[in-house]
């Protein structure tokens, strides 16, 4: 067997090494082209800066009523007869609404009427006696002045005409308080007819035709006429936003059922401490600040009222509003997105004041930190004053893992 000669050998090892160091050298050229630096804004998400208006806001949740209402009771017990007017009606002031039956207090009145007449029948009699009493006073007086009368009968004249006339001053005073008691009676015999107190829509009627009306203890309510043509809203603040409202200070409000419309107002009233819970058997607690449980587990909220007009007849009552009420705003300003203020080029920080570090994509794509002052914010956006351009590009976050820059990347 003939063995490979030196020469061959060094060949063979030759192209050997050659290949491998191509090799490394091809993998070095490879890593260097495809293991660069990449270009950060392909992972930024950007937004131009432009003009908008802001709100700073205060939001609740409200309950529209009517502004001007009242419940319509029955001051007499009775069956209720006739019931004119049904939900819905509009009523004049005056206009009749219900009839309780009169009988018991027609019974009154006319016990009264008798009653008086007897009185004053006794009266004319009774003066008719002061007249002989005073008459026969007058000639014992007389008989006396001539000594042909005896003490006795003189004495006994005077009596009878002072008792006389106590009577007629005692059957005075009884007519006095039978007439009295007859305008009571007739009163009730008049509350057996009920009338519209106000001007209104009935908004309800809890009582039917027929139904026995018990009022000896408090009065029953019959029904409500509320006026539509203006709402208070009962809007229920939290103790958190309670301290950024004033009175005066301009809102708005919306509506499940008319999306996209707004109604505005201004606060009217701030009361002053929250609404006593119910507790359990109907009474309210005794504490306040609306802790009808647990403090820990109970959230506190303040009443804030205002009015709108609703001449178009547009709101109902008890619908839901979600009120905003403005603590400031800035109209046709600079603006910056809340989340590009969160965004912090490497070693920046957040100041007080309203100072931020914002990134800005400078000329030729090169990422600039600028320090930016702001004003009104909101949930979305924010009132630049100082730092920005209309038109500058700026950073709000990045597509990243950790939302950073990126740093390297391997392109391809």
């Amino acid at each position: 067997m003939t063995r490979p000669s030196s020469t061959t050998r060094f060949s063979v090892r030759f192209r050997r090494r050659s290949l491998l160091v191509v090799a490394i050298l091809g993998a070095g050229f490879a890593c260097a082209a495809l293991w660069r630096p990449a270009n950060p804004l392909a992972s930024a998400e950007l937004a131009r800066i432009g003009r908008g208006s802001v709100e700073d806001t205060v939001t609740a949740l409200g309950k529209l009523q009517p502004r001007a209402y009242v419940d319509v009771g029955a001051q007499v017990s009775g069956q209720l007869m006739r019931l004119h007017v049904a939900v819905g009606q509009t009523v004049r002031e005056g206009d009749p609404l219900a009839e309780i039956d009169p009988a018991l207090q027609r019974a009154k009145v006319e016990a009264g009427s008798a009653e008086l007449a007897r009185l004053r029948a006794q009266l004319a009699e009774q003066r008719a006696r002061a007249d002989f009493a005073r008459a026969q006073f007058v000639r014992q007086t007389e008989l006396r002045r001539v000594q042909a009368s005896r003490g006795e009968a003189y004495d006994q004249a005077r009596m009878e005409t002072r008792t006389a006339d106590a009577q007629v001053e005692a059957i005075h005073a009884q007519i006095r308080q039978t007439e009295s008691t007859l305008r009571a009676d007739e009163a009730q015999l008049g509350y057996t007819r009920i009338a519209a107190p106000m001007p209104g829509t009935l908004i309800s009627v809890d009582a039917r035709q027929g139904q026995t009306i018990n009022s000896t203890y408090e009065a029953p309510v019959l029904m409500r006429i509320a006026d539509l043509s203006a709402m208070t809203v009962w809007t229920q603040v939290s103790e958190a936003d309670v301290t950024r409202l004033r009175e005066g200070m301009p809102l708005y409000f919306t509506t499940l059922g008319h999306p996209g419309r707004r109604w505005t107002g201004r606060l009217r009233q701030l009361l002053p401490a929250p609404p006593k819970p119910v507790a359990a058997g109907g009474a309210s607690s005794g504490g306040s600040g609306g802790s009808g449980g647990g403090a820990a587990s109970t959230v506190v909220l303040y009443t804030a009222l205002f009015e709108v007009d609703n001449a178009g007849g547009d709101l109902r009552p008890e619908m839901t509003a979600q009120v905003f009420f403005v603590t400031a705003e800035a109209k046709n300003v600079l603006t910056v997105p809340i989340a590009a203020l969160g965004t912090k080029a490497e070693g920046a920080k957040r100041e007080a004041g309203g100072m931020h570090d914002v990134t800005v994509v400078a000329a030729g794509g090169a990422l600039d930190t600028r320090r930016v002052r702001t004003g009104v914010r909101d949930r979305f956006n924010a009132e630049v004053l100082d730092g920005l351009a209309e038109g500058d590009r700026i950073v709000v976050s990045w597509k990243t893992d950790d939302g950073r820059p990126p740093r390297v990347g391997f392109r391809l």
